[in-house]
């Protein structure tokens, strides 16, 4: 295995946390009220909320510029609005992408009468302000590969990924138990997020829940069968 330059762990329990009625969302970085300086992201990737949305409730309409602001949905589903005339609802499985670009307002809720929904909410800063803003989303289920990385986000929209505003890529990884895999050697700089499962990262043992920063070549392991985001920075 080739050994990373550096490695920190975020742990699942050490995160923020905020709990009202009807949310309850960890916070991998500074957010809102919670504020850390040694916690304020990691190189573009600004925002890792960890979102559990009761029936009925949500994210009443609000305003975003200048931010790349994507929504995996783990369970359950998510209906969203927007200015630019979007509308439709996302489930589990689905991966959505809104540029803010100059300006842009949304609103992200649950429509079921009964069930939560479970998602993550992740913004990254662009390499410029501003821009046309645009919206698109995608099942990711019938994409993904077994045993490997599937490019979800890339600066250039290759393999049919979503164009970003930023050097940056986004990977969703599935591996089965036992098995292993080692990110490609374009991006010195990598954040991973365990979405389920057990995976080992240069010996480090990860929850689900739990975030790595890496700098450096490194190789994941899946201790059980697992899911997680991979993000590669600039």
């Amino acid at each position: 295995m080739t050994t990373a330059h550096s490695l920190k762990v975020f742990r699942a329990g050490d995160r923020f946390h905020t709990a009202i009625d009807w949310l309850d969302s960890w916070h991998s970085f500074s957010f809102g009220e919670h504020y850390h300086p040694d916690r304020v992201g990691y190189r573009s990737l600004r925002v890792i909320n960890d979102d559990v949305v009761a029936p009925g409730r949500g994210f009443a309409t609000h305003p975003h510029a200048s931010m790349e602001i994507f929504t995996y949905v783990i369970s359950g589903q998510l209906e969203h609005r927007d200015s630019m005339g979007n509308g439709r609802i996302i489930s589990a499985g689905e991966f959505q992408y809104m540029s803010a670009g100059t300006g842009v307002e949304h609103s992200e809720s649950n429509p079921s009468p009964e069930e939560k929904v479970h998602l993550l909410q992740i913004w990254i800063t662009p390499s410029s302000p501003g821009g046309e803003p645009r919206y698109a989303d995608r099942d990711t289920k019938p994409l993904r590969q077994k045993d490997a990385l599937t490019l979800l986000a890339s600066p250039t929209g290759r393999e049919g990924s979503f164009a970003i505003r930023q050097h940056a890529e986004i990977h969703f990884g599935s591996l089965s138990a036992g098995s292993s895999l080692q990110p490609g050697a374009e991006y010195r700089h990598h954040y991973l997020h365990l979405i389920k499962g057990g995976l080992s990262l240069c010996g480090e043992g990860l929850s689900p829940g739990d975030g790595a920063a890496v700098d450096g070549e490194f190789s994941i392991k899946a201790d059980e069968d697992s899911e997680f985001l991979l993000f590669s920075l600039n």
